[in-house]
């Protein structure tokens, strides 16, 4: 036997061994995809801090939150206020921090309340199908119909003033959505080949759910999620800067912004740390539901 015959042979036996190469591990991928999107990088660090930051809040703040001194008030940015004092002579670095918990804790809230709402019932409706589908669809589209700061402050109305009111608002207001979109995803998988030959081996219907339709469809919820969370950030903020969220002398960024806007012409400096606040984690919210969004979707061009 020739060299070229035994190269060939060692090629056609190398080749399958190729061929079967296993993919790396979830979590590698995971990390790989993170590493490579830098905005998405610095959006989960950005967060993490945050959430570090509201829970150790007691631990950092240079101040008490509510903690005032009369003879300091409106004061400017310096070396014993950070970022200055608001109408009260309270520190407004040490009510920004304490601000953090309430905000991600209402988000939190709110998107839970969704979540826990609306995918079992987008689930449902879409895998019984027929009048239920319908009639399930028409309401749904009903309760989309009204804007939902609107709706949470109806709800807020109806229900009381305060933060957990006021979210249980946003939350019902979420659900609706998420429901149309598990609706649809269920559609889809239901039909699949793989939760046919499931069917014919006699899994019952709570089996199909949980093992096959729910997790083949909850990756566009898991997109929704994230972008709803830095809506429910905003809708917080705007029910606390309207009074009907977080209730004084608690601190919240909406608060600190309304407070602040009533002392524009003499500090506007007041309103940049909250103003900023809502800024960034909102606009880290977006930027790693977009990330996700790409790294779930296989169609779209990764650059």
């Amino acid at each position: 036997m020739t060299d070229t015959n035994m190269t060939a042979m060692t090629r056609t036996a190398a080749a399958p061994a190729a061929r079967t190469t296993l993919p790396p591990p979830a979590r590698f991928r995971f990390w790989a995809w993170l590493w490579g999107d830098k905005r998405a990088l610095i959006s989960l660090a950005y967060l993490s801090v945050l959430v570090l930051a509201a829970i150790f809040a007691p631990l950092i703040v240079p101040y008490a939150p509510n903690k005032q001194n009369l003879m300091d008030l409106l004061a400017p940015p310096s070396g014993a206020h950070w970022l200055g004092t608001d109408d009260l002579g309270r520190d407004t670095l040490s009510r920004l921090i304490y601000g953090s918990y309430n905000a991600l804790y209402a988000a939190s809230l709110a998107v839970g309340i969704g979540v826990a709402i609306g995918v079992p019932l987008g689930v449902f409706i879409g895998f019984v199908g027929g009048w239920v589908d319908q009639v399930g669809s028409r309401i749904i589209d009903g309760v989309l119909a009204f804007p939902p700061l609107v709706l949470a402050v109806a709800v807020t109305g109806a229900l009381g003033i305060g933060l957990a009111n006021a979210m249980i608002a946003v939350g019902f207001a979420f659900a609706p959505v998420l429901a149309r979109t598990m609706r649809a995803q269920t559609l889809v998988v239901k039909n699949a080949i793989y939760v046919e030959a499931a069917v014919g081996f006699g899994a019952s219907r709570l089996h199909l759910i949980l093992r096959h339709i729910l997790p083949n469809a909850i990756q566009p919820v898991i997109v929704e999620v994230t972008l709803m969370l830095a809506v429910a950030l905003l809708a917080e903020a705007g029910l606390s800067f309207l009074s009907l969220g977080v209730q004084p002398p608690e601190s919240s960024w909406g608060g600190m912004l309304a407070r602040a806007y009533h002392y524009v012409e003499v500090a506007p400096e007041q309103m940049y740390a909250p103003g900023f606040a809502i800024l960034f984690t909102a606009l880290a919210f977006n930027t790693l539901g977009e990330s996700i969004r790409v790294l779930l979707d296989p169609t779209i061009k990764r650059r």
